[in-house]
């Protein structure tokens, strides 16, 4: 009898350590093809990476570029996320890969003045780092945005013996610059209409219309839009109330729909 209890005892634990052994085996099938599928995911995000950063990386030494992607890190910003503040010490190249993202400074009575509007795929954050000086203004996320960042130091490593990379950020500087000096002398001698005006002509040619062919696809607060224009916000809504009230524009909350282009040509030209 005791015999017959003992092989009993024996099948069952047979039994219960090949359940155990099959659900390991299974557990680790799973894991194993989780991992080919995390594998199969990171290729397809360099591949993707690869092709946002080919002006860039076709410049490059094969083993510049192999370098370079190595170090490459990628950030996910939420929507009025800081990427990076006034007064900090710059030490990475940023391009933004998808979103959008302000760059702004913080002038008299803590007043901003949006200097740029980012779009994909735009290089960023790095004048300051050739200029040895930290940053002169932040920046931060309009919407959920990625942002790659390279180490700084590698690339001013590349520039020591790489003309055409040189090349390559001395034209996205005076490109800058240039946008710059034309901003500077619109927002100083137009009118409110005028400054108002080109800013949503600004944002159209860099964010481009949806599907209507008629709505702004970027949505600015009224705080922003006032801020790209150098006015105050109780001027935006003034003056966003009269080109609605001339049919220049329409309004649905923070969308804006281009109804007369030209008239909001002719309005920013003459100021």
């Amino acid at each position: 009898m005791r015999k017959i209890e003992a092989d009993a005892i024996i099948r069952c634990l047979s039994s219960s350590e090949i359940s155990r052994c099959e659900a390991q085996n299974s557990k680790s099938a799973r894991f194993s093809k989780k991992a080919i599928h995390m594998k199969r995911k990171d290729t397809l995000q360099e591949s993707e990476l690869v092709s946002r950063l080919s002006g860039m990386l076709s410049l490059l030494t094969d083993p510049q570029k192999s370098e370079l992607l190595d170090s490459i890190s990628v950030k996910r910003y939420k929507k009025g996320e800081v990427i990076f503040n006034q007064g900090d010490l710059p030490t990475c190249l940023m391009c933004l890969l998808s979103g959008k993202v302000k760059i702004f400074k913080n002038g008299i009575s803590g007043r901003r003045q949006i200097l740029r509007v980012i779009k994909p795929v735009e290089y960023f954050g790095y004048r300051a780092f050739f200029a040895n000086q930290n940053f002169a203004s932040t920046a931060t996320s309009l919407e959920s945005s990625s942002v790659c960042e390279i180490p700084l130091d590698l690339i001013y490593k590349y520039l020591e013996t790489n003309a055409p990379l040189g090349l390559f950020f001395i034209k996205d500087l005076s490109l800058s610059l240039g946008f710059s000096d034309e901003r500077t002398v619109n927002l100083t001698q137009k009118h409110v209409r005028g400054r108002l005006a080109e800013s949503l002509l600004f944002l159209k040619d860099n964010y481009g219309l949806e599907e209507d062919e008629a709505t702004l696809s970027i949505y600015l607060s009224r705080e922003d839009l006032a801020n790209l224009s150098n006015m105050t916000t109780a001027n935006a809504i003034r003056t966003l109330a009269q080109f609605a009230a001339e049919r220049i524009i329409a309004i649905d909350g923070k969308k804006i729909k281009i109804i007369n282009e030209e008239e909001l040509k002719k309005t920013s030209k003459i100021g």
